[in-house]
């Protein structure tokens, strides 16, 4: 899986990027099915400059596992806080091109909207690919929020201190469990996304579409040392 040749290598060349592809998110829900969704992880192994991403296919109604792929390439850039989606998508990218099957929606462990210029992960990859995507979180990055009620379901805004503007919701998806963050990423709307992100989060705090991917690329990066490495 080679880094695409004009991928950008600096810092200055992806935030340039991330004004560029900005304007083009869409958050409104459009009118194609929701059944097929997709989740993307990936897993890094930085002193052997690899990275693995995952992406699997469930089906909404009965979150069965549809299809499951891989891919395996090297780290597209360093670590820099907002600028993740430069390091993790042309891994994602192969692991999506790889399914047979295109999904309704994709979901990313990560941000869309709920980014300091408005382009996490989950819309970059929205705006590449066409594709509806929104960004599940395990924190709420700069952003404000107060805790919701304990109950499955409830939520409260993610905001912009700067701006005061909604860029998510902290939606409680099992009964006095930490919230997740929930933003649009493109072509839906943050109603959706929050009812999407609990459809698919009926027994823990993480939707099934993150559980499987962060399981399947932490033990595809497992075999990809193994193979990797001579034995002793």
């Amino acid at each position: 899986m080679p880094i695409p040749a004009d991928w950008p290598t600096s810092e200055a060349q992806a935030f340039a990027e991330q004004e560029r592809l900005r304007p083009l998110v869409r958050a409104q829900d459009d009118d194609t099915p929701n059944r097929l969704i997709a989740g993307v992880d990936v897993a890094y192994d930085d002193d052997h400059d690899l990275v693995v991403a995952a992406a699997v296919l469930l089906d909404r109604d009965t979150l069965d596992v549809v299809e499951e792929t891989t891919a395996v390439g090297r780290i597209a850039f360093p670590y820099v806080p907002g600028l993740l989606a430069f390091r993790e998508l042309p891994a994602v990218l192969d692991a999506l091109a790889a399914l047979t099957r295109t999904p309704d929606t994709v979901v990313c462990d990560g941000y869309g909207l709920a980014h300091p210029r408005r382009l996490g992960l989950a819309s970059h990859l929205g705006v590449l690919t066409g594709l509806r995507t929104l960004g599940v979180a395990k924190t709420p990055f700069t952003f404000d929020h107060h805790d919701p009620d304990a109950g499955r379901g409830s939520w409260t805004p993610l905001t912009d201190p700067a701006t005061g503007e909604e860029v998510g919701r902290a939606v409680r998806t099992q009964p006095g469990v930490k919230p997740v963050y929930v933003s649009v990423g493109h072509r839906i709307g943050l109603d959706t996304a929050v009812r999407t992100t609990l459809d698919l989060a009926r027994r823990y705090r993480q939707p099934e579409t993150t559980r499987h991917a962060d399981s399947l690329c932490r033990r595809a990066l497992a075999e990809a040392l193994r193979t990797r490495t001579p034995a002793n």
